[in-house]
């Protein structure tokens, strides 16, 4: 990136409450302050701590910026239907759709880059466990984008995950990676 280059991303990630939404952009977010970006967190879910509508904003700049939410997003990470229904409306033409087609079936973008793995089903077969499904979905974004390096995306996890998953969610992360590769390779 040239020196005098604006760079702002806008991020949202999206899906029902335990499913990691939240962590997830807290870590992306952080990974982007290890790179020094100006960067911005938010986060919504509905009322109930579980099964409710749950997203997380991300915006990461080189520049000053003044609104704080995502409003047209640059890449749209969503893990339900219900998800998708709400916020795709919102992604940039020539945007990127990241999509888990284990719960999201029915996608009708047609100018944006649209990427749908079953990252739960993924994560319950190599990882025996849903809960990385959040952190999976996040080293996909980062290999396919770019927008955060690995190393800060891996120094993120360290820094804020509790000890007791770091290992689990680092493998996790690097099956993302995989993920991506692959994903690459057969198109």
């Amino acid at each position: 990136m040239m020196a005098n280059t604006i760079f702002k991303k806008e991020i949202r990630f999206s899906g029902s409450g335990g499913q990691g939404l939240i962590t997830a952009g807290i870590i992306f977010a952080r990974a982007a302050v290890i790179e020094k970006y100006r960067v911005t967190q938010t986060q919504s879910y509905g009322p109930e701590s579980r099964g409710g509508a749950s997203r997380a904003d991300v915006i990461i700049s080189n520049a000053e910026f003044y609104y704080p939410e995502a409003t047209r997003f640059d890449i749209l990470v969503t893990l339900t239907q219900e998800a998708y229904d709400r916020y795709s409306v919102n992604l940039k033409d020539n945007g990127i759709l990241i999509a888990d087609n284990t719960s999201v079936k029915n996608i009708t973008l047609l100018d944006s880059e649209v990427y749908e793995l079953p990252f739960a089903d993924i994560a319950q077969q190599r990882l025996r466990s849903l809960l990385p499904t959040n952190i999976i979905t996040l080293g996909f974004l980062v290999r396919i984008t770019g927008v955060v390096s690995e190393a800060s995306l891996k120094k993120a996890i360290q820094n804020f995950i509790k000890p007791q998953y770091v290992e689990m969610d680092l493998k996790a992360m690097k099956l993302g990676f995989k993920l991506a590769d692959e994903y690459i390779i057969e198109e």
